[in-house]
């Protein structure tokens, strides 16, 4: 759905002519600061009767512009002068500086966005806003909840709630404080972070959400700073969040967690002694099929075991492929990287397994592996090379990392089946962990 603006400027020249004449003077001067007409689908508040709405997305977004300007509806009325919908909102940001800074005198804050007969005035001694028609607007920090207990609003807007030091206990306080008017509620503008009162907040019944990535507000932002940020983070779990704005959940006791994983974030990936491709097989076909994990890993195997160090390459996952789909991507993906070995689970297709790739590749070096362990048992060894600093992600594994974060020693809490992750844990049983048993067990029979 496009803005007004974006329709304006799809339209031919002489429709756009004709608006703009049609307009006058008047409508030329007001054009600029009715957002309604500016704005992106995601800096709209939605229609309904909810409590706290949250504005989630990337760096750059908008949400700044969407928060100060659903200040701005809340407390101007038709005219000047007139009332509107809300008197009393409190601006609560991590810090009073970052209130100042962005939410009230930035770029994109409440006073650039105000017209000239409706720009309210900030008394900096008092930490307040005060616009013409009365209404006003207290700044708070996060690092001090108890500043909320006391004061009421009708209105709040919350900036970068994720990343508050003290986020459970100053919103609990802002809730209180929101009992003022008919239909007291917030606006939460924010980047997400793997945060509780963020993750409580998005599932309340009385929360909605909009989102969007950087990529959406392309338009006002500097191509140099898209291109930069696109090729340093695309395909990581740091660029999932601060550009695509997505949650990226850790599961409570999860076996890899997202500092663990940018941790183990490479650049560069040296000369490897050994690499393969490992596969666990779907045994269904069809959109609703479940994926057919494919990772690709190498290894550096010089010196003892307990120096190799293990390198994730690739995720070529596949689904709905069927049989000969998935065995032709497992395959290339060998070529590709010029891999070993490929191994795959047989437990569900049994010998059917090794048939199927081998209509593809008769000469193919390939090893059966049956499982004979959980999923989670078999991922804890895995996940303990991690935690030694042994194993290396390079950029475009996101889809992977975010089933690892979802998998504990309980099983996997996410939707399906963790099939890239299986098919990871089998790469490195295959690179590090198998190896380093067959070198290690002769030496303890001699202890």
């Amino acid at each position: 759905m496009k803005s007004g603006a974006g329709w304006l400027a799809c339209a031919p020249v002489a429709i756009r002519e004709r608006f703009l004449d049609e307009i006058g003077e008047g409508g030329h001067c007001a054009l600029p600061f009715l957002f309604e007409f500016w704005a992106l689908p995601h800096q709209i508040a939605p229609e309904g009767d909810w409590r706290a709405w949250v504005v989630m997305g990337g760096r750059g977004a908008g949400k700044t512009r969407a928060g100060a300007e659903w200040v701005r509806a809340e407390v101007e009325g038709p005219r000047p002068l007139d009332s509107g919908r809300a008197r009393r909102v409190a601006l609560v940001g991590e810090t009073y500086d970052q209130v100042r800074d962005v939410m009230v005198m930035g770029e994109s804050g409440i006073i650039a966005c105000s017209p000239p007969d409706r720009r309210p005035i900030w008394k900096a001694s008092e930490r307040k806003l005060v616009w013409p028609n009365g209404a006003e607007a207290q700044a708070y920090s996060a690092h001090d909840p108890e500043g909320l207990r006391g004061p009421q609003f009708d209105a709040a807007w919350a900036d970068e709630l994720a990343k508050w030091g003290r986020g459970e206990a100053t919103w609990d306080m802002l809730q209180f404080a929101l009992r003022r008017g008919e239909r007291p509620r917030a606006c939460v503008t924010t980047t997400p972070r793997n945060v509780g009162v963020l993750k409580r907040l998005l599932a309340a019944p009385s929360t909605v959400l909009t989102h969007a990535p950087t990529e959406a507000n392309r338009a006002n932002l500097a191509q140099s700073f898209l291109t930069e940020v696109r090729a340093r983070y695309a395909g990581t779990r740091l660029g999932r969040q601060e550009l695509d704005g997505v949650l990226l959940a850790d599961a409570e006791g999860a076996l890899w967690t997202t500092a663990m994983l940018e941790q183990a974030r490479v650049e560069t990936v040296p000369d490897l002694d050994r690499v393969v491709v490992a596969l666990d097989p779907a045994v269904s076909a069809g959109a609703a099929a479940d994926e057919c994990g494919i990772i690709v890993a190498g290894a550096c195997t010089q010196g003892p075991p307990q120096d190799w160090c293990a390198y994730v390459l690739a995720d070529c996952t596949v689904q709905g492929v069927g049989p000969l789909g998935w065995a032709r991507a497992a395959i290339a993906a060998m070529e590709r990287f010029g891999a070993a070995r490929l191994v795959a689970e047989v437990n569900q297709g049994g010998q059917l397994v090794e048939e199927v790739l081998r209509q593809v590749d008769p000469l193919l070096p390939f090893r059966a592996v049956r499982a004979s362990r959980g999923k989670a048992a078999r991922a804890e060894p895995v996940a303990a090379l991690y935690e030694q600093g042994r194993v290396r992600h390079v950029a475009g594994l996101d889809l992977l990392e975010e089933q690892m974060c979802l998998m504990t020693a309980r099983g996997y809490e996410g939707p399906g089946s963790p099939d890239r992750v299986d098919a990871l844990v089998w790469a490195l049983h295959e690179l590090v962990i198998a190896p380093s048993r067959r070198i290690l067990r002769p030496r303890l029979r001699m202890l």
